[in-house]
């Protein structure tokens, strides 16, 4: 009987990518020079297991690519061949390459084959000792069509006649690319900025008016852009319809007035033969943000899923078991009892009862435990980050990781990717300064950025800190009022001034660079770290450096709460943000016209925030502040006081998403549904905090 293998190919690719991991981590950790035999069989292990695998599979073209990685790591590890940056650097080149194709084969694409040949060619160069180490090897691959089986070897001038002067683009929307929400136009104008454009149109593809559906896209370009351009501006023109278009690039050299020919082995034409009609671009006024954007969530998709399955270490599963055993005693001792219920039995339901609910609750805490994973999953990532971007800017930097195997939920992990990735290149690129300027400045040559990730109470914070030059707030405020974004008689506090980095179209930068920039990402990454129930908060010292603190809740499924009761609205505090609650009394209570109110608690004056002003409860039982409760909490290190009827109890919630189910609420996280089948609102006191100062 035949076996089916596609059953095996799940774990294949997460056991590759893991393996992939592993070998990005052991390549920026190898010593240069002399050859640590222990690194070396960890990575050699790791691609000897990729290669086999995809032998096993089929996946021939995955055991080719892999095959030669194995005899340049061979060399190393037998000391024939010594660990240097350009070889390592080509091996990063080639991890990147065979995720690419591990992702193109796993989603059902085609795998890059000119990308492919280019990093093949690199490492056979490497072993063959023909690699032109001086050459700038290609960060990223040409994207090429799933139709499309074009392989290109490009007859180059000399290393002495390699200056680029523009670049020819052959450019093929797909039929769907309008739908998205992007235009080709906004691209030809981001080109023209960028140097001088000239284009050629093919209409062949235009089909007869009556058959002409107006939102697809029919024709397609030959571009040729002059000036002195990195291969990166292009990219980024492209970037967000890569996976909607067919596109080759080619680099002109100076030696040559168009580019150098290609020896085309095997190809499918991107561009049909037909009566080209020329056009010219002109330059534009400079695009607006929303035009320079395309639409990103539509029209670029994410090259690998979220991972649908999980390791667990088998503790837990043992764990979880040994809980499952004791639910199943305590409900047939409770069945017993109901059987042959009698009141003199009543001790021993209640007993049971309170067995039961113990057992629930271990076993809740069980399964949730089996969710946890380290955040090291997420910070595995940046030491290439940190790696490829101190090289690119020319800075010296060194990377902490503190607090890898702090457990958080596995939902939390995979959203939190993004944020992060944001943070951390703003501390690279904005961050920490060059050399020269750090040793003017008294500080050592390489800066330094922390990735730190601790619980506190029910939320887990991750902080991205770095030793730089800090946010300068006058000049944040200059820029803001420069862009229109405040008035020019705005006073800001501080930690106003820092925020205003959050706002959408704000960017300190001087110039656009394939790193930051264009005044978008801060804003995203707030957004979607509220959207995990989270806030985002910034400490920095101008000169000395900045801290940017995430706070998350540790779970996105199940909270401690404290029920609370205003008027006949419940409301569910989290209980690891309340620090006491009392009485008041009238002499501890100073109001403040136009501004509000506050009380003495221990030397520190804190602000009254009354709960059924803010959401407008009618009726609440408690409206002078010596009739109620007044419960002190804390969020993001902001202490308050929530003026509230009475404390209901504390119990386990279940977090609804209200923002999916209705829309966001600001002062309210999420929402939960009682035992008694009503909703209630689960507060944020950050939030509330902002909602009471407007």
């Amino acid at each position: 009987m035949a076996i089916d293998m596609a059953q095996f190919h799940q774990v294949f690719f997460e056991e590759s990518f893991e393996g992939l991991d592993a070998m990005e981590s052991g390549l920026l950790n190898l010593d240069l020079g002399d050859v640590n035999a222990d690194d070396i069989n960890t990575i050699f292990r790791a691609a000897h297991s990729i290669k086999g695998g995809s032998g096993t599979f089929g996946f021939t073209s995955v055991s080719d690519f892999t095959h030669v990685m194995e005899t340049l790591l061979d060399e190393m590890r037998d000391g024939r061949r010594q660990v240097t940056r350009p070889a390592v650097d080509v091996l990063l080149g080639s991890v990147d390459c065979l995720r690419d194709m591990l992702r193109a084969i796993q989603n059902g694409g085609e795998i890059d084959r000119t990308s492919v040949a280019e990093h093949k060619a690199a490492l056979d160069g490497v072993v063959n000792g023909t690699h032109d180490m001086a050459r700038e090897f290609p960060a990223e691959s040409e994207h090429v069509g799933a139709d499309t089986t074009m392989m290109t070897t490009m007859e180059e001038p000399a290393a002495s006649e390699m200056q680029i002067v523009g670049w020819s683009i052959a450019f093929s929307p797909h039929l769907n690319l309008l739908k998205t929400g992007n235009d080709p136009v906004r691209m030809f104008r981001e080109l023209a900025m960028l140097g001088e454009l000239t284009s050629t149109v093919d209409m062949q593809g235009v089909p007869d008016i009556y058959d002409l559906d107006p939102e697809e896209c029919h024709l397609s370009w030959k571009l040729k852009v002059l000036g002195d351009i990195a291969s990166t501006e292009i990219d980024e023109v492209f970037d967000w319809v890569e996976d909607d278009c067919d596109l080759a690039k080619q680099a002109i050299y100076s030696a040559v007035a168009e580019p150098a020919p290609l020896a085309v082995t095997e190809q499918t034409q991107i561009l049909k033969p037909a009566s080209i009609e020329p056009i010219t671009i002109p330059t534009v006024a400079q695009p607006t943000a929303a035009e320079k954007e395309p639409k990103k969530e539509e029209s670029k998709t994410s090259a690998s899923k979220a991972s649908s399955s999980i390791r667990v270490d088998t503790g837990k599963i043992d764990t979880l078991i040994n809980m499952v055993g004791e639910l199943v005693i305590t409900q047939s001792m409770l069945s017993l009892i109901g059987e042959h219920f009698e009141l003199n039995k009543l001790d021993q339901l209640k007993n049971g009862l309170s067995q039961l609910e113990r057992h629930t609750r271990e076993l809740q805490e069980s399964v949730m435990n089996i969710r946890m994973l380290p955040i090291s999953f997420v910070f595995s990532r940046f030491p290439r980050l940190a790696h490829d971007i101190s090289s690119k800017l020319g800075k010296k930097i060194e990377l902490k990781l503190v607090g890898e195997n702090t457990e958080v939920d596995k939902t939390v992990v995979e959203l939190l990717s993004d944020p992060l990735v944001h943070l951390v290149r703003n501390s690279l690129d904005h961050g920490i300064e060059m050399p020269e300027l750090r040793r003017a400045a008294g500080k050592p040559e390489t800066g330094t950025v922390i990735l730190k990730a601790y619980h506190r109470g029910g939320n887990i914070v991750i902080e991205v800190s770095d030793d730089g030059k800090g946010l300068d707030k006058d000049k944040l405020r200059a820029k803001a009022i420069e862009k229109g974004l405040i008035a020019e008689d705005a006073i800001l506090s501080d930690k106003q001034c820092f925020e205003l980095i959050f706002m959408p179209g704000f960017s300190t930068a001087e110039k656009l660079t394939d790193i930051s920039g264009r005044g978008v990402g801060m804003d995203v990454v707030r957004r979607n770290i509220q959207a995990l129930g989270g806030n985002i908060e910034i400490i920095s010292e101008l000169g000395k450096g900045s801290t940017m603190a995430i706070h998350l809740p540790l779970t996105l499924a199940i909270l401690d709460g404290q029920s609370i009761a205003v008027g006949d609205e419940t409301y569910i505090l989290p209980l690891g943000s309340i620090i006491e609650s009392l009485n008041i009394k009238e002499d501890r209570v100073n109001r403040v016209v136009g501004k509000g109110e506050t009380f003495l608690l221990r030397g520190e004056y804190l602000p009254i925030i009354r709960i059924h002003e803010i959401f407008n409860v009618p009726k609440p039982k408690a409206t002078k502040l010596t009739d109620g409760l007044l419960v002190v909490v804390e969020g993001q290190g902001i202490r308050c006081g929530l003026f509230i009827d009475d404390l209901l109890g504390q119990q386990q919630v279940v977090i609804k998403s209200l923002e999916a189910n209705y829309r966001r609420v600001e002062g309210v996280s999420a929402a939960t549904i009682l035992g008694d089948g009503s909703v209630a609102l689960i507060l944020d006191i950050p939030g509330l905090v902002r909602l009471a100062n407007q």
